[in-house]
């Protein structure tokens, strides 16, 4: 009896492991394949044979929980029926030829924890329905062609840890509930055209342990509530417009020494409270 109940569960697991997605998932990744040219990737699809095969593939239960197509040549522009992929944990399409928007269905993976789209040719604005795909801890967009604001709700992701927008076109004010963000631990924001001032409430990330707002257009007062970051162990913010007086620790933590520019876009070093003699002086 032993046997028979030994070899029965080889074949249902043997069965289990081999078996197809369902007819939206399937249908979903064709889309992905022909709506990114599939026919020019460097590792390509077999169409007549199981999605189990498919590189970058990767199933479990029968369903589609990540896609790996990372430098792979694809072109083109993200389909919507990406969102029918709903049991997605991570998708990386890192440097690719993909252009077009991100399509307002991101929103809808729920399941979604890692999401790399960088080194790609992606323009238009971050869609307002990003937000609602609350299990996300790593977003990396960097080194595309993004632009407008963040979503004034983006502290919805609570999950999140790693924020890489770097080397876009991004504007505009830091929504508030950025600052809501209390797992964050890499925010990199360098390369943009964001402005506006930093918030005092920058103390509220306390995991924080990179920040980059390197070659923007902040200004104001730099919080002197940086120092309270514990945990933050590389900071650029230098190539802003941000005036007033520093501390020796925020000067030592910044890459660039608190380098800035005046209206002019003239490079100066912004002034010390105090160095070791009570004096005024800079971080030279």
């Amino acid at each position: 009896m032993n046997k028979y109940i030994f070899t029965f569960l080889l074949i249902f697991v043997s069965f289990t492991s081999f078996a197809g997605v369902s007819v939206s998932e399937k249908k979903a990744l064709i889309s992905i394949y022909q709506s990114l040219n599939g026919k020019n990737w460097n590792t390509k699809w077999d169409l007549n044979k199981s999605e189990t095969t498919w590189f970058g593939v990767q199933i479990v239960g029968d369903k589609v929980i990540a896609l790996d197509l990372s430098n792979n040549n694809l072109s083109g522009t993200i389909p919507t029926e990406i969102g029918q992929l709903v049991h997605l944990q991570k998708l990386n399409l890192f440097k690719n030829q993909i252009e077009g928007q991100i399509p307002n269905v991101f929103g809808s993976l729920k399941d979604l924890k890692e999401l790399n789209l960088a080194f790609n040719k992606l323009s238009g604005s971050l869609p307002t329905s990003f937000v609602d795909a609350s299990s996300l801890k790593t977003v990396e967009l960097y080194m595309n062609q993004l632009s407008g604001e963040l979503p004034i709700l983006i502290g919805k992701l609570q999950q999140l840890e790693n924020l890489s927008l770097y080397n876009n076109n991004f504007s505009g004010e830091l929504p508030k509930s950025i600052y809501e963000l209390k797992n964050l631990k890499i925010l990199l924001l360098s390369s943009n055209s964001f402005s506006g001032k930093l918030s005092y409430e920058i103390e509220n990330l306390k995991a924080l342990e990179n920040l980059s707002l390197f070659e923007n257009n902040f200004v104001g007062q730099v919080p002197f509530e940086l120092e309270s970051l514990t945990q933050l162990k590389e900071m650029n913010i230098s190539y802003n417009k941000f005036n007033g007086l520093i501390s020796y620790a925020l000067a030592k933590k910044d890459s660039f020494q608190m380098m800035m520019l005046n209206d002019k876009g003239v490079a100066y070093k912004l002034p010390l409270v105090t160095d070791n003699t009570g004096v005024v002086g800079s971080p030279d």
